[in-house]
């Protein structure tokens, strides 16, 4: 299931999520080589990407977590680790990590950026992803693991689109059916989702049923939208949707 549009006019031209997708696509490929060297690909998760337990001090100094073969990532305290929080928020993992996190940047932000304008949506999304890793910290403070991605901004801005447009249409991709979905449906289903596989960590074994995700990272920026989105929109400038019958 994958949002390929929506039903919502867009009145200006939404250039600051066009600045946003195109920083992190050209951090993806000159800084992170776009995945092709897996030492330099690495290399920038590991020294750039958000480790909870560096922040917190929780992880031990020198503990060495694989990053593939024959490379590991090591604790450390440099001064860097302090603006990971919002680094690693324009890093990602793999070319469908990026892919999936700008696709539904592409499909949700240019409608709230058109709701705010553009300094404030900037202020907005960022204000999104540092509360996403600051859940993330706290879900898991000792963690040594190295977290990358814009997921956690990302959904801030699902979780304002689902406020301002509920009933709006989300063009869905079933394999190769397009369905038009109500925005609520499409975006309460995904949280709940994220909220279920974030509990189920919760429990003494702690299992890995989040296959490697930051899902209270996702909980924690959609949340935010959800609560900030009214702080930031420009009244005027919400576009209302399109009428299906």
């Amino acid at each position: 299931m994958i949002p390929i549009g929506d039903d919502l006019p867009t009145r200006r031209v939404p250039w600051m999520n066009y600045l946003i997708i195109a920083v992190t696509v050209a951090v993806w490929i000159f800084v992170q080589g776009a995945g092709m060297d897996p030492r330099q690909l690495a290399a920038t998760v590991c020294d750039l990407g958000m480790v909870p337990g560096e922040l917190t001090h929780r992880a031990a100094l020198g503990t060495a977590i694989p990053l593939g073969s024959g490379m590991v990532c090591v604790v450390d305290h440099d001064t860097i680790n302090w603006f990971t929080p919002i680094i690693s928020m324009f890093l990602h993992g793999s070319w469908g990590h990026i892919i999936g996190n700008m696709l539904f940047l592409a499909v949700f932000g240019n409608n709230i950026e058109n709701a705010m304008g553009h300094g404030r949506y900037l202020v907005f999304y960022l204000l999104c992803g540092l509360v996403a890793a600051t859940a993330h910290i706290v879900s898991s403070p000792a963690s040594p693991v190295p977290t990358v991605g814009a997921s956690g901004a990302i959904s801030g801005v699902m979780g304002a689109f689902l406020l301002l447009y509920p009933t709006a249409r989300i063009r869905m991709l079933f394999f190769i059916i397009v369905a038009r979905i109500w925005a609520w449906v499409v975006l309460i289903y995904w949280f709940l989702l994220q909220l279920f596989q974030g509990l189920a960590t919760l429990g003494p074994v702690r299992p890995d049923v989040s296959g490697g995700v930051a899902v209270w990272a996702h909980v924690g920026g959609f949340v935010t939208g959800l609560l900030l989105v009214k702080l930031f929109e420009n009244q005027p400038r919400v576009a209302r949707p399109v009428r299906w019958r």
